[in-house]
């Protein structure tokens, strides 16, 4: 028998209520009656007959509940659409914000064992800094490679572009120079051909990426032995790369052969390559590092001129990401954390009033009969559809907030696509309504399921005592307390957003619009080559309409930083480790006047600086007081690359690295003085133009200017100078967007919370009020009291908001650019949007209240 009553708890409780003795009973005496072979086909068909009908009786019960929680539902329409809404915003929120950090944390790269790849470049001293200050020299990665003992293999690559030519349109390419050990080290295949052999001369070999296939090459399966001209050297295809393979940036479409030569080796200050390696079977991260310590100790030792103050920067893959987005990251789950907590907390305030205005509905069901087990599933399913309905609601609210929240991926990460709703997000946001419904379903639930029946109706429709009423009070207050703290720190980074605005980048970036034009070697190899197409260029499409002026230089501010190199003062000899370094480009005459870079002293580059005469150079203002404090820099001399330069200009300094950076003190050089031989990279190679026209007439006159002089020139990066200063704010926008909705959601919820609570106070409190009113008191003083009952818990909320926005607001003081972390002046206004918003939340509650009448109130009764 006891294995028989434990059968019949498959039941539901109030199925066993009504008729588990009676079947207890009838399988007693069936059981004594069968002997041998007919008891077994006893519990044979007992096993049976729970089985096939405990689910269908749980399932009439569920159906029943159904039905009378629609009908529940529909009578508290007010309440359902809060519970939803609140529901909709927590999952919605959460969820977007987790496919943000399930997409760069969580998700595999789509390499063989991502987490044995590591990276490595130059850091600090100590070898213990995230990201790279430099990048290694041929010489510092062929010791690291030799003398490290903890990867199985190890590779380099570096950057670059080159234009493809001969097959439709010129096109100019991203590709990365690899060494041959590179790709198999990655671990993956490609879809057709081979990679890089080492034991081959592959330096005129290219592997190109599935898209480039595609789009340029339409998919043919004969591509490979193709000979495709890369800057105008022939390049035979070895490879096809699949389709979900980026290294080391999604925009990478071609890598082609990375060598060195024994010159190469010799200047460890030639910094240009990253290192990529795979650890060893059984090596962990942590030794890996500490080998890399000891390397760079030893290199230290045995190099000070060169390595004395640098060490070896080592991270993994996934790593690869600027420590701004890290610290975004972490305030990004601090945000979650906290509309999480305001999420349960409003949603428990609003089950918990529910369950309390209903604690007379349900005495009086208990009375007649409903079992107690019933009444709580009854809640917990009127709990469980809310969420659903919240969560799917959710959903929409994720599709919305997902796009946005995805502007914050960097485009560093080797990764083919972008956060999206999908099955695993998806499958998040269930799992969160699942076990908010569950969680914050049972807890009224079970606090009903205590209560007497003579309790409840003893107390009638003043039920909800003081305890209860303290309880959602608390839960008020964490509300305000999370919402103060997400608007101080959004308040905070609109302040740094601000600040980075107000930077002037030392030119006029208005109506400029610049044109990416790389000229290739070995077709413009000699300095003569460049500057007659240069000088083509410029003289037509100066000659065009709206056209006010226009330069070439090898690199637009904040885009490339310019070559950095050392200069040598007369009067100043230090060794050339130790010189100070200064940013220099090249450009032509009238580049200053098409940037807006006011000149201040001298004259700017002029047509007559050829290589036949005085090598001269135009400095900033920050150069000459750098070299000559106080004193005249015109016609005063330095030595840059052997060659000996005449100070002819001195023009204002400009932001080179970034609106947020120092830059290094500026020079200019005449491109029509370029040393022969001189690196390829740091030719100039972006058009500017200022105008007054239409841009896009104006890059279509451009495209024709340049086929008619050079049909294989392809032209690309074309952009205002405009769009480039916002895309110095782009990721401060992004970050401020997606705290910004946190905050927003954050101080709506609490307005709920406010307005809930003391909706319910008023019912719970009409008889008092009623009373109130009939004694003749004024109903604008009761109004006040209502109000003042809920800014009293604004106040309690607010100052440990206060002091957690604080502790939050220390920790991303990296994010807060020119914004001290206790900035008293967005801490006030952030407080004053709170109580606004929490006053705001009081107004109808109080309306009701000042509008009770004691017949009303009797009526109640």
């Amino acid at each position: 028998m006891r294995i028989y009553r434990l059968l019949l708890h498959l039941y539901p409780a109030s199925f066993r209520a009504d008729y588990g003795e009676e079947m207890a009973a009838i399988f007693q005496i069936q059981l004594r009656a069968a002997r041998g072979v007919a008891r077994l086909a006893l519990w044979f068909a007992v096993f049976h007959e729970v089985i096939m009908n405990a689910p269908a009786v749980h399932w009439d019960i569920l159906k029943q509940d159904l039905r009378y929680t629609v009908r529940t539902l529909n009578r508290a329409r007010g309440f359902a659409l809060t519970a939803i809404l609140v529901t909709a915003l927590g999952v919605g929120a959460n969820t977007a914000a987790f496919s943000v950090a399930d997409f760069v944390l969580l998700r595999p790269l789509p390499f063989a064992d991502p987490d044995a790849l590591v990276r490595a470049c130059e850091g600090p001293r100590t070898g213990a800094g995230w990201g790279c200050m430099n990048e290694l020299s041929p010489a510092n990665y062929r010791d690291l490679k030799a003398m490290s003992s903890s990867f199985e293999a190890m590779g380099a690559f570096t950057g670059s572009a080159v234009n493809l030519v001969g097959i439709g349109e010129p096109r100019r390419l991203a590709t990365t120079p690899v060494t041959p050990g590179v790709l198999p080290l990655l671990g993956v295949a490609p879809a057709l051909g081979r990679v890089f052999d080492a034991r081959e001369d592959d330096r005129r070999a290219a592997v190109i990426s599935y898209g480039l296939w595609h789009s340029q090459f339409g998919a043919d399966p004969s591509v490979l032995g193709r000979t495709v001209h890369l800057d105008g050297v022939p390049h035979t295809i070895i490879g096809v790369m699949p389709r979900a393979f980026y290294f080391p940036t999604r925009d990478v479409q071609l890598w082609t052969a990375l060598t060195f030569q024994n010159e190469d080796y010799a200047d460890r200050t030639n910094t240009y390559i990253h290192a990529v390696a795979r650890l060893k079977p059984g090596v962990r991260f942590e030794q890996a590092r500490a080998d890399l310590e000891v390397i760079a100790a030893r290199l230290a030792r045995d190099y000070p001129e060169t390595n004395g103050e640098t060490g070896i920067s080592f991270f993994r893959m996934r790593e690869n990401m600027s420590p701004r987005f890290r610290l975004m990251l972490m305030a990004l789950g601090g945000a979650s954390l906290c509309l999480l907590l305001l999420t349960c907390a409003n949603l428990a305030n609003l089950l918990l009033a529910r369950a309390a205005a209903r604690e007379r509905e349900l005495a009086v069901r208990a009375a007649l009969g409903a079992g107690r087990e019933r009444l709580m599933r009854q809640l917990v399913t009127e709990s469980l559809i809310l969420t659903l309905l919240g969560g799917a609601a959710g959903l929409l609210v994720a599709a919305v907030g997902v796009p946005l929240f995805a502007s914050l991926v960097p485009d560093t990460l080797p990764i083919a696509t972008e956060p999206a709703l999908d099955l695993r997000v998806i499958a998040f946001a269930a799992l969160f309504t699942t076990l908010t419904a569950l969680g914050f379903g049972l807890f009224p639930a079970i606090r009903v399921g205590r209560r007497t029946t003579f309790d409840a109706l003893r107390e009638g429709v003043r039920a909800g005592g003081g305890a209860k009423q303290r309880l959602r009070a608390v839960l008020v207050t964490i509300e305000v307390t999370m919402s103060v703290v997400l608007l101080i720190t959004s308040g905070l980074l609109i302040r740094a957003v601000w600040q980075v605005q107000a930077i002037d980048p030392g030119f006029r970036p208005d109506n400029v619009l610049a044109l990416n034009m790389a000229l290739p070697r070995p077709k413009y190899d000699k300095p003569l080559q460049r500057v007659q197409f240069y000088d083509r260029v410029l003289a037509r499409v100066r000659a065009l309409p709206g056209v006010q002026s226009a330069a070439f230089t090898s690199g637009l501010p904040m885009v490339t930083t310019g070559l950095v190199t050392a200069v040598a003062i007369p009067g100043r000899e230090v060794p050339p480790a130790r010189r100070d370094v200064v940013s220099h480009r090249w450009v032509t005459p009238q580049y200053f006047r098409t940037m807006g870079i006011p000149l201040q002293r001298g004259r700017d580059v002029e047509d007559g600086d050829r290589g036949d005469r005085a090598w001269v150079a135009v400095v900033s203002a920050s150069f000459a007081g750098r070299y000559w404090p106080g004193k005249d820099p015109i016609g005063r001399t330095f030595r840059h690359l052997d060659d000996t330069r005449t100070v002819v200009g001195v023009v204002g300094d400009i932001k080179v690295r970034g609106l947020e950076r120092t830059s290094e003190p500026q020079m200019y050089l005449p491109a029509a003085q370029a040393p022969d031989p001189f690196p390829g990279g740091f030719d100039p190679k972006d058009l500017v133009i200022r105008h007054s026209g239409q841009a896009s007439a104006l890059v279509s006159a451009v495209h024709q200017i340049v086929r008619a002089i050079d049909a294989e020139q392809p032209i690309a990066d074309v952009r205002a100078m405009d769009e480039v200063i916002a895309g110095e704010t782009a990721s401060r926008r992004g970050q401020l967007q997606v705290l910004g909705v946190f905050a927003v959601v954050a101080i709506l919820l609490s307005a709920v919370g406010i307005y809930g609570l003391l909706a319910y106070t008023v019912s719970q409190r009409s008889q008092e009020i009623g009373v109130r009113l009939a004694l003749g008191a004024d109903p604008a003083r009761v109004g006040r009291m209502i109000v003042a009952d809920g800014m009293r818990l604004a106040l309690f909320g607010i100052a440990p908001g206060v002091l957690g926005a604080y502790a939050a607001a220390q920790g991303m003081s990296a994010l807060l650019f020119g914004v001290a972390p206790s900035d008293p002046a967005t801490f006030a206004t952030a407080v004053g949007v709170a109580l606004l918003t929490v006053f705001a939340g009081t107004l109808v509650p109080a309306w009701r209240a000042m509008r009770l009448t004691p017949m009303s109130v009797l009526r109640a009764e």
